[in-house]
């Protein structure tokens, strides 16, 4: 399996897994949480089709990557990204976060500039600024995330369980749009992802990527379900367009968090429009 060196704890390599298929320009899709790069199947697959090559990876503390007690913050998350794309000596790159993953879209591009970046794709992002503070009235309440996390600390799998609910909107989409059997299969991945990588990624949802996306120059597409529980459109990806000049967005109708997988037509649409413009 194929990973990258991105550090080291006690001596022991820290290793990022990736995968990389296809042939074209290439499209580098950064997971959300609790999940790996395997959550971007649907995308992955259509992608390719339209002959792109695919990167996909598992943030550090997920998947097949490794779980180290520390670096779960986007500084260390963004530097993680550096070194997958000058591993790959990557250019000319479409970077696509998906919620937690356009943290690192924002940061990446704030931090070390649009040299191998051409185009920016943030999906049910947590960007620009999710907490409420005096100059961000926007935000939710920092009691929400007290609470996320108190909840895991207590029993992150039953914190899991109710996660994923509202992460499809489960009780509009089950049997229609999700099946339990995917609710089950993204509790797994979840369940196997780092203990303390769980609950140190709570504090970095609330990080301020308001300074990193005014540094965004490159076309760049926000897509966003407008019944996203998660992060509610009002209070992150419906406040991008303001932020990035000449970002397009695409608001999917009754989409939730996961419109990757329940939506995954309408958001591949919307992606592999941006890409052919």
């Amino acid at each position: 399996m194929p990973h990258v060196t991105v550090g080291q704890e006690n001596n022991q390599d820290i290793q990022l897994y990736f995968e990389d298929h296809g042939q074209g320009e290439p499209v580098v899709l950064i997971h959300g949480y609790p999940l790996n790069g395997h959550s971007w199947e649907r995308q992955e697959a259509a992608l390719l089709d339209a002959g792109y090559r695919v990167i996909t990876y598992d943030r550090r503390g997920f998947g097949a990557s490794s779980q180290p007690s520390a670096g779960y913050d986007y500084d260390t998350f963004a530097a993680d990204l550096d070194a997958l794309l000058r591993h790959l000596d990557l250019t000319g790159v479409t970077l696509a976060g998906f919620s937690m993953g356009g943290g690192e879209v924002a940061r990446y591009i704030g931090k070390y500039g649009e040299s191998r970046i051409k185009k920016a794709v943030f999906a049910s992002p947590v960007a620009p600024y999710l907490v409420k503070t005096s100059d961000n009235p926007e935000g939710v309440d920092k009691s929400v995330f007290d609470g996320i996390m108190d909840q895991i600390r207590k029993d992150r799998f039953a914190f899991f369980k109710g996660f994923f609910e509202n992460f499809y909107n489960a009780d509009v989409f089950r049997g229609s749009r999700v099946s339990d059997d995917v609710l089950h299969q993204s509790f797994m991945v979840a369940a196997s992802a780092s203990a303390r990588a769980t609950l140190a990624c709570v504090p970095a949802w609330l990080e301020d990527f308001r300074p990193d996306v005014a540094k965004i120059t490159v076309p760049t597409l926000i897509v966003q379900g407008d019944q996203d529980r998660i992060v509610p459109m009002e209070a992150s990806g419906g406040r991008l367009p303001k932020l990035i000049a000449g970002s397009e967005m695409v608001v999917i109708k009754d989409g939730p968090h996961a419109i990757s997988w329940t939506h995954a037509d309408e958001l591949n649409a919307a992606l592999l429009a941006f890409l052919r413009k």
